[in-house]
């Protein structure tokens, strides 16, 4: 009956490139409620065992409580900007492994849980869990045979991600650089003003080559990339393995376009473009013109386009908060009876608040977090030392 319900089918769920290239595709399992349970409590035993014996990954921030996208962008960028304040030029490594949730090495996985003390009877459980496993997958309601699976770890599972963390929890923990995780995406940003700092950071790449080598998940060469941050910057090459990485001018870093000038324009622009194309999308299948349907479908499906991280990339420039609040200016400006109304009547009468005040006040509430909430270890690395405040 247990190896019943570890058969599990897979939906394959499109990420970006070409709809044709299977390898486009990630594949979710869709697992049955007695497995999600199961999973849910043996969830809860594995962190409670983590959090006993001290062996939170610090530096990861995908599934880890308190800790988003946002926090991982902050975190990072705040001492990648800390190092161009002071006249430095930087280098960025993005780094991305192949198909990582699905090449995770069982037999390595179950060492490293027996090594960082999860609980023997828990350990078998999940090694039960993971072994004896069959794959089958459904598109448009075709099914494909049933195949043994041989390593990963299930995508849309409970207990797959928290696996996954403590499989790769050593990753960088020797680098020398700025190094963070967020699940499978890692970067890595240190100081490169001379030969001697460019070393240091091909050590590091080595490190995590010989990492991944020994644990049998290889990076995906094409997808690694460097950026280069500063006016001085000497453009020094890097290589991962026998790969030379490529240059790239800006990349997209969980959701957020950064590019080597810093000053996030671009990725406001990005924002923009998207929230406006969903926008026209309402206007021209949505006949409702009520503010009952157009402010909570702009609620739902507009507005996150334009706040999203928005505590990391803020607005620099005025040109740039004009762009975002544009947004907003057009649709209010669709809702019956607020045609001629102007834009700050239109918002005391839709219970709306202009996108700045919004933005203030979600700064507001990550500092609370850095301060007194969920993100307090952050909150020392990023801000004062309040008493000194207290004593002024």
């Amino acid at each position: 009956m247990l190896s019943k319900q570890k058969d599990e089918s897979l939906v394959p769920i499109f990420k970006k490139g070409k709809k044709s290239d299977p390898g486009n595709n990630r594949p979710v399992s869709l697992t049955s409620v007695v497995c999600k349970i199961l999973e849910k409590i043996l969830k809860e035993k594995v962190v409670r065992d983590i959090e006993a014996n001290g062996n939170w990954d610090k530096l990861q921030h995908g599934f880890t409580k308190g800790r988003s996208c946002q926090t991982n962008l902050i975190s990072f960028f705040e001492k990648v900007t800390d190092f161009l304040d002071k006249g430095n030029a930087v280098d960025l490594i993005y780094l991305d492994f192949s198909k990582a949730f699905d090449t995770v090495p069982h037999g390595e996985l179950l060492v490293k849980l027996e090594k960082i003390g999860i609980n023997m009877k828990v350990e078998r459980w999940i090694s039960n869990w993971l072994k004896g496993r069959l794959q089958r997958v459904i598109l448009k309601g075709e099914l494909s045979g049933w195949k043994k699976v041989t390593s990963g770890v299930p995508q849309g599972s409970v207990l797959g991600p928290i696996l996954f963390n403590l499989f790769i929890a050593d990753l960088g923990t020797k680098s020398g650089s700025v190094l963070i995780k967020f699940a499978d995406d890692t970067k890595l940003g240190a100081i490169a003003n001379s030969e001697k700092d460019r070393d240091v950071i091909q050590e590091d790449l080595d490190d995590l080559v010989n990492w991944s080598d020994s644990n049998r998940m290889k990076f995906n060469s094409e997808k690694c990339k460097v950026m280069h941050l500063g006016i001085n910057n000497k453009n020094f090459s890097y290589k991962l393995g026998t790969h030379q990485l490529e240059v790239t001018e800006e990349e997209k870093d969980l959701g957020v376009l950064v590019d080597y000038r810093m000053t996030m324009s671009r990725h406001c622009d990005m924002a923009v473009k998207k929230a406006n194309t969903i926008l026209g999308c309402i206007r021209r299948g949505i006949s409702s013109r009520d503010k009952e349907v157009l402010v909570p479908l702009y609620k739902a499906l507009v507005r996150p386009h334009l706040e999203y991280c928005v505590q990391f990339w803020s607005p620099m420039f005025k040109k740039d908060e004009f762009k975002l609040e544009q947004v907003q200016r057009r649709a209010t400006r669709m809702i019956r009876g607020m045609e001629n109304l102007s834009y700050e009547r239109r918002l005391k009468e839709l219970g709306l608040f202009t996108l700045t005040k919004r933005r203030l006040r979600g700064d507001m509430i990550a500092l609370f977090k850095y301060i007194r909430g969920i993100n307090t270890r952050e909150g020392e690395e990023l801000l004062w030392d309040w008493s000194c405040l207290e004593q002024g």
